[in-house]
């Protein structure tokens, strides 16, 4: 089948666009899912983005429940492997112990994201579980940043980076537990919004407390793509352990509005950490600008315990870790994880975690009441945290200090080495606050360079709609107008 229309035509069109040209008959799902299939087939090689392509949809769009009347109109939608489940497809999150497992129902998002008009037609690289910046083991696969070859894409929602930065598909899902959509959004190049608490469904697997921490959501590269998403995928399913909301407005309504004069509280000192100067100058062009939007700027760091939070985090991602290998092994009546499937630093963090008590529990818990009742009174006197999504710069490929297959015997000094790079987003998980990356900056390399923001718990649309203005200011030219190396127009 020949292509619907050439790349370049092609990279001119976000979700929103397409599914304009679908409603209006110009091009059909069918048409549009090929040329997705065939950009994986020219780039897939290169990058190592896509694990699968559904075929089955590609040919039949309608044929897995999407809904062509719903917002997005057939466009093709790629699946993280991790999280939300897909009725029959394989889901093996990353990880050699996990090869031929199948989900059994759909996720409660999932129907969502089919009701919204988007056709699920593949899934994309996470490293093991989710647990680590980048997916990135030798005896899974080595997802590769578009930009350049030579470097990560860090993660963990690796995959769909990748494959939005190269053109391939314009929106996919994207999850987040401590930066992990908005991490390899800064990195990729991409649009990347970590959403509040209460905005997307984890169900039926997820509810409590260790499981909220980590939030559902989307790479894309227009804001009104990710508006769009959040309206029309967001909710609660029945019997959820905490309020659902939504706005009073749409957000792809408030997006067409540039918001009130804002205070901006910006830093890049963070705990013990601080970015590099090349990536303080950077920040320091992101708050001269957005002041030039006729923002007020000032450089604070919020009065909290910073340390305290990356404590907290770690807490939770031990427990919960362990947590989900204890009950992967007793499924497979498994007493051990087995070194041949599983990664060493995944063996030590459930070694870590699993004789964890109550008592811990609770002290993580109240760790996370004080940062998140600190945070709020901070927010009281502002509006948004400006920060650069990392404090160093992108890593190489083969940076294993950031992976689980490192060798390093210290679980604590290694979860160390990922707050001392990722200094900036973790706060939003613990606290439920709404997050973004916009593709504002640039590394000493030429890589992307993502500045992050955050908002008070709710304020999902003031970000968005700071990233509109920022987007029409920018007459959509995210990057500087800049595509990577490895992109559909060099096909």
């Amino acid at each position: 089948m020949s292509l619907a229309m050439n790349w370049n035509e092609w990279s001119k069109f976000d979700a929103m666009g397409l599914a304009e040209l679908v409603r209006k008959g110009e091009i059909t799902p069918h048409e549009v899912a090929n040329q997705v299939a065939k950009g994986v087939k020219e780039l897939n090689p290169q990058i190592s983005a896509v694990i699968e392509i559904f075929d089955d949809v590609v040919d039949a769009p309608l044929s897995d429940g999407m809904n062509p009347d719903g917002v997005f109109a057939g466009v093709p939608f790629f699946m993280k492997d991790l999280g939300p489940t897909l009725k029959g497809r394989l889901q093996e999150r990353g990880s050699l112990l996990m090869e031929g497992n199948r989900s059994a129902a759909d996720s409660f998002l999932t129907k969502q994201i089919r009701q919204a008009g988007l056709n699920i037609m593949g899934r994309t690289t996470t490293p093991e579980f989710g647990l680590c910046s980048s997916a990135e083991n030798p005896e899974v696969y080595i997802t590769r940043n578009p930009w350049d070859l030579d470097y990560t894409t860090c993660g963990s929602s690796a995959g769909a980076a990748a494959s939005v930065a190269a053109g391939i598909i314009p929106i996919s899902h994207a999850t987040d537990g401590g930066g992990s959509i908005r991490i390899p959004a800064g990195v990729n190049g991409n649009i990347g919004l970590k959403s509040s608490r209460g905005v997307f469904s984890g169900a039926p697997n997820s509810s409590d407390l260790m499981n909220v921490v980590s939030a559902q959501g989307c790479h894309t590269r227009t804001i009104r793509d990710t508006a769009a998403f959040v309206d029309h995928c967001r909710g609660g399913a029945p019997g959820e352990f905490m309020s659902y909301w939504t706005p009073q407005e749409p957000y792809s309504e408030l997006i067409k509005r540039d918001p009130k004069k804002l205070r901006i509280a910006a830093s890049h000192e963070w705990g013990d950490y601080k970015a590099t100067p090349h990536i303080v100058s950077e920040l320091k062009k992101t708050a001269d600008y957005l002041e030039g939007l006729g923002h007020h700027v000032e450089w604070v760091v919020p009065d909290l315990d910073l340390h305290a939070s990356y404590e907290a985090q770690t807490a939770s991602y031990i427990m919960k870790f362990s947590q989900t290998i204890s009950d992967i092994l007793e499924q497979k009546n498994m007493e051990h994880p087995p070194a041949d499937l599983i990664e060493p630093m995944c063996i030590r963090v459930w070694e870590e975690g699993r004789f964890a008590s109550y008592t811990d529990r609770v002290k993580m818990e109240t760790m996370f009441n004080e940062i998140s009742r600190k945070m709020a009174a901070f927010f009281e006197d502002w509006d948004i945290v400006l920060t650069p999504t990392m404090a160093k710069p992108t890593p190489l490929i083969g940076a294993t200090e950031y992976l689980t297959i490192s060798d390093n015997p210290s679980v604590y000094d290694w979860f160390e080495n990922l707050w001392s790079i990722f200094s900036y987003t973790p706060i939003a998980n613990i606290c439920g606050l709404p997050g973004i990356s916009l593709p504002m900056a640039e590394l000493e390399n030429g890589l992307p360079l993502g500045m992050h923001m955050l908002a008070p718990q709710g304020e999902d649309g003031l970000l968005l709609q700071l990233g509109a203005q920022i987007e029409r200011e920018l007459n959509g030219n995210w990057n500087h107008g800049r595509k990577p190396a490895n992109h559909v127009t060099n096909i």
